[in-house]
Protein backbone atom coordinates (compact mmCIF):
# COMPACT_ATOMS: atom_id res chain seq x y z
CA UNK A 1 0.00 0.00 0.00
CA UNK A 2 1.92 3.35 -1.18
CA UNK A 3 1.74 6.49 0.83
CA UNK A 4 -1.01 8.28 -1.00
CA UNK A 5 -3.23 5.29 -0.56
CA UNK A 6 -2.37 5.77 3.42
CA UNK A 7 -3.48 9.43 3.20
CA UNK A 8 -6.46 8.49 1.34
CA UNK A 9 -7.73 6.24 3.77
CA UNK A 10 -7.10 8.37 6.93
CA UNK A 11 -8.68 11.06 5.35
CA UNK A 12 -11.52 8.81 4.64
CA UNK A 13 -11.54 7.87 8.30
CA UNK A 14 -11.23 11.29 9.65
CA UNK A 15 -14.19 12.51 7.12
CA UNK A 16 -16.70 9.54 8.94
CA UNK A 17 -15.38 10.86 12.25
CA UNK A 18 -16.22 14.24 11.74
CA UNK A 19 -19.62 12.96 10.44
CA UNK A 20 -20.41 10.83 13.21
CA UNK A 21 -19.28 13.89 15.65
CA UNK A 22 -21.28 16.22 14.13
CA UNK A 23 -24.36 13.58 13.99
CA UNK A 24 -23.66 13.06 18.00
CA UNK A 25 -23.77 16.74 19.01
CA UNK A 26 -27.50 17.36 16.97
CA UNK A 27 -28.57 14.00 18.72
CA UNK A 28 -27.88 15.16 22.04
CA UNK A 29 -29.77 18.10 22.06
CA UNK A 30 -32.88 15.93 20.68
CA UNK A 31 -31.72 13.46 23.49
CA UNK A 32 -31.88 16.12 26.28
CA UNK A 33 -35.29 17.15 24.90
CA UNK A 34 -36.39 13.41 25.23
CA UNK A 35 -37.03 13.28 21.58
CA UNK A 36 -38.16 9.77 19.70
CA UNK A 37 -34.36 9.79 17.88
CA UNK A 38 -31.21 10.75 20.05
CA UNK A 39 -27.47 10.59 19.68
CA UNK A 40 -27.27 7.24 18.86
CA UNK A 41 -29.74 7.72 16.06
CA UNK A 42 -28.35 11.01 15.30
CA UNK A 43 -25.01 9.05 14.94
CA UNK A 44 -25.92 5.96 12.34
CA UNK A 45 -27.55 8.59 10.04
CA UNK A 46 -24.43 10.49 9.89
CA UNK A 47 -22.22 8.17 9.90
CA UNK A 48 -23.79 6.08 7.09
CA UNK A 49 -24.16 9.30 5.09
CA UNK A 50 -20.64 10.06 5.00
CA UNK A 51 -20.03 6.32 4.45
CA UNK A 52 -22.30 6.25 1.41
CA UNK A 53 -20.88 9.29 -0.47
CA UNK A 54 -17.33 8.52 0.69
CA UNK A 55 -17.58 4.53 -1.18
CA UNK A 56 -20.03 6.53 -3.82
CA UNK A 57 -16.46 8.66 -4.79
CA UNK A 58 -14.18 5.72 -4.01
CA UNK A 59 -15.49 3.81 -6.63
CA UNK A 60 -15.94 6.53 -9.24
CA UNK A 61 -11.94 7.09 -8.81
CA UNK A 62 -11.61 3.72 -9.55
CA UNK A 63 -12.66 3.28 -12.85
CA UNK A 64 -16.13 2.27 -11.70
CA UNK A 65 -19.52 4.37 -13.49
CA UNK A 66 -21.09 6.07 -10.55
CA UNK A 67 -22.48 9.54 -10.12
CA UNK A 68 -22.27 10.61 -6.42
CA UNK A 69 -24.85 12.75 -6.66
CA UNK A 70 -27.78 9.89 -7.53
CA UNK A 71 -25.99 8.34 -4.43
CA UNK A 72 -26.45 11.62 -2.48
CA UNK A 73 -30.03 11.69 -3.47
CA UNK A 74 -30.78 8.50 -2.61
CA UNK A 75 -29.73 8.96 0.90
CA UNK A 76 -31.99 12.44 1.63
CA UNK A 77 -34.96 10.28 -0.25
CA UNK A 78 -34.38 7.32 2.04
CA UNK A 79 -33.88 9.26 5.30
CA UNK A 80 -37.65 9.68 5.00
CA UNK A 81 -38.53 6.28 5.81
CA UNK A 82 -36.65 6.91 9.51
CA UNK A 83 -37.78 10.14 9.99
CA UNK A 84 -41.72 9.00 9.64
CA UNK A 85 -40.82 6.50 12.48
CA UNK A 86 -40.41 9.82 14.72
CA UNK A 87 -43.71 11.37 13.95
CA UNK A 88 -46.56 10.51 16.03
CA UNK A 89 -49.91 11.53 15.49
CA UNK A 90 -52.40 11.50 18.62
CA UNK A 91 -55.01 13.50 19.88
CA UNK A 92 -55.04 16.07 17.02
CA UNK A 93 -51.66 16.68 18.02
CA UNK A 94 -48.73 15.83 15.62
CA UNK A 95 -45.10 15.33 17.18
CA UNK A 96 -41.99 14.35 16.31
CA UNK A 97 -41.62 17.13 13.56
CA UNK A 98 -38.65 18.71 14.39
CA UNK A 99 -36.71 15.87 15.09
CA UNK A 100 -37.51 14.08 11.57
CA UNK A 101 -36.17 17.49 10.01
CA UNK A 102 -33.17 17.37 12.04
CA UNK A 103 -32.95 13.68 11.14
CA UNK A 104 -32.76 15.37 7.53
CA UNK A 105 -30.63 17.60 7.99
CA UNK A 106 -28.17 15.19 9.85
CA UNK A 107 -28.06 13.10 6.80
CA UNK A 108 -27.13 16.52 5.08
CA UNK A 109 -24.16 16.87 7.54
CA UNK A 110 -22.85 13.66 6.75
CA UNK A 111 -22.86 13.75 3.32
CA UNK A 112 -20.98 16.60 3.23
CA UNK A 113 -18.98 15.77 5.65
CA UNK A 114 -18.29 12.61 3.43
CA UNK A 115 -17.59 14.67 0.31
CA UNK A 116 -14.32 16.53 2.64
CA UNK A 117 -16.36 19.18 3.20
CA UNK A 118 -15.71 19.77 7.07
CA UNK A 119 -15.52 23.33 7.20
CA UNK A 120 -19.43 23.17 5.57
CA UNK A 121 -20.52 20.70 7.67
CA UNK A 122 -19.15 22.11 10.66
CA UNK A 123 -21.41 25.50 9.45
CA UNK A 124 -24.48 23.12 8.92
CA UNK A 125 -24.26 21.48 12.50
CA UNK A 126 -24.01 25.03 14.07
CA UNK A 127 -26.47 26.45 11.91
CA UNK A 128 -28.94 23.05 13.21
CA UNK A 129 -28.12 23.62 16.50
CA UNK A 130 -28.81 27.46 16.69
CA UNK A 131 -32.74 26.01 14.82
CA UNK A 132 -33.01 23.36 17.48
CA UNK A 133 -32.45 25.61 20.47
CA UNK A 134 -31.86 29.60 19.47
CA UNK A 135 -34.66 30.09 17.70
CA UNK A 136 -36.85 28.45 20.33
CA UNK A 137 -35.41 31.19 22.98
CA UNK A 138 -35.50 33.88 20.70
CA UNK A 139 -39.23 33.41 19.89
CA UNK A 140 -40.58 31.43 22.70
CA UNK A 141 -42.97 34.61 23.85
CA UNK A 142 -44.66 34.23 20.18
CA UNK A 143 -47.59 32.08 18.82
CA UNK A 144 -48.95 29.48 20.84
CA UNK A 145 -48.34 25.59 21.25
CA UNK A 146 -50.58 22.96 21.69
CA UNK A 147 -50.69 20.21 25.33
CA UNK A 148 -52.16 16.98 26.35
CA UNK A 149 -53.60 16.91 29.53
CA UNK A 150 -54.67 13.69 31.08
CA UNK A 151 -56.57 14.11 34.48
CA UNK A 152 -59.08 12.23 36.49
CA UNK A 153 -62.16 13.33 38.60
CA UNK A 154 -64.93 11.90 40.94
CA UNK A 155 -67.95 12.93 39.04
CA UNK A 156 -68.61 14.98 35.89
CA UNK A 157 -68.97 18.09 37.70
CA UNK A 158 -65.58 18.17 38.33
CA UNK A 159 -64.84 17.75 35.17
CA UNK A 160 -66.90 20.61 33.47
CA UNK A 161 -65.67 23.12 36.30
CA UNK A 162 -61.99 22.09 35.56
CA UNK A 163 -62.99 23.07 31.58
CA UNK A 164 -64.62 26.45 32.65
CA UNK A 165 -61.80 27.31 34.71
CA UNK A 166 -59.23 26.77 31.51
CA UNK A 167 -61.41 28.57 29.15
CA UNK A 168 -61.53 31.47 31.67
CA UNK A 169 -57.95 31.73 32.10
CA UNK A 170 -57.15 32.18 28.77
CA UNK A 171 -56.65 28.73 27.22
CA UNK A 172 -58.11 27.49 24.66
CA UNK A 173 -59.79 23.43 24.65
CA UNK A 174 -59.45 22.32 21.09
CA UNK A 175 -60.86 18.93 21.81
CA UNK A 176 -61.34 16.68 24.72
CA UNK A 177 -62.55 12.88 25.27
CA UNK A 178 -64.34 11.29 28.71
CA UNK A 179 -64.27 8.08 29.88
CA UNK A 180 -66.13 6.69 32.66
CA UNK A 181 -63.87 3.81 34.73
CA UNK A 182 -64.83 1.74 37.36
CA UNK A 183 -62.71 1.79 40.77
CA UNK A 184 -63.11 -0.25 43.40
CA UNK A 185 -66.30 -2.00 42.89
CA UNK A 186 -68.76 -0.02 42.25
CA UNK A 187 -67.59 3.58 42.40
CA UNK A 188 -67.08 5.25 39.06
CA UNK A 189 -64.05 7.86 37.68
CA UNK A 190 -63.96 9.99 34.98
CA UNK A 191 -60.70 9.63 32.82
CA UNK A 192 -60.38 13.12 30.58
CA UNK A 193 -58.26 13.32 27.47
CA UNK A 194 -57.90 17.05 26.22
CA UNK A 195 -56.07 18.92 23.84
CA UNK A 196 -55.60 22.45 24.97
CA UNK A 197 -53.88 25.53 23.03
CA UNK A 198 -51.39 27.38 25.39
CA UNK A 199 -51.27 30.87 25.67
CA UNK A 200 -48.14 33.08 24.26
CA UNK A 201 -45.05 32.52 26.64
CA UNK A 202 -47.27 30.14 29.14
CA UNK A 203 -45.73 26.80 30.36
CA UNK A 204 -46.76 23.53 31.86
CA UNK A 205 -46.09 24.54 35.24
CA UNK A 206 -48.48 27.20 35.00
CA UNK A 207 -51.45 24.59 33.55
CA UNK A 208 -50.67 22.46 36.35
CA UNK A 209 -51.15 25.14 38.89
CA UNK A 210 -54.23 25.42 37.32
CA UNK A 211 -55.80 22.37 37.27
CA UNK A 212 -54.87 21.58 40.86
CA UNK A 213 -56.80 24.53 42.15
CA UNK A 214 -59.92 22.05 41.89
CA UNK A 215 -58.80 19.56 44.65
CA UNK A 216 -61.35 17.18 43.28
CA UNK A 217 -59.06 15.74 39.99
CA UNK A 218 -56.11 14.29 39.94
CA UNK A 219 -53.70 15.56 37.18
CA UNK A 220 -51.74 12.36 35.44
CA UNK A 221 -49.70 14.08 32.23
CA UNK A 222 -49.24 16.85 30.82
CA UNK A 223 -47.11 16.69 27.67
Amino acid sequence: MTGMENTMIWDFVWRLVLAALFGTIIGLDREYREKEAGFRTHFLVSLGSALMMIVSQILTHDGVSLDPSRIAAQVVSGIGFIGAGTIIFNHQIVRGLTTAASLWATAGIGLTAGAGMSWLALAATILTLVALEGLSLVFRSLGSRRMVVVFSASDRTGVADTLDRIRTDGYMVVSYEVVPQVVGGDGITYRVTMVVKAKPGSDNNQLLALLRENTDIIVERIA
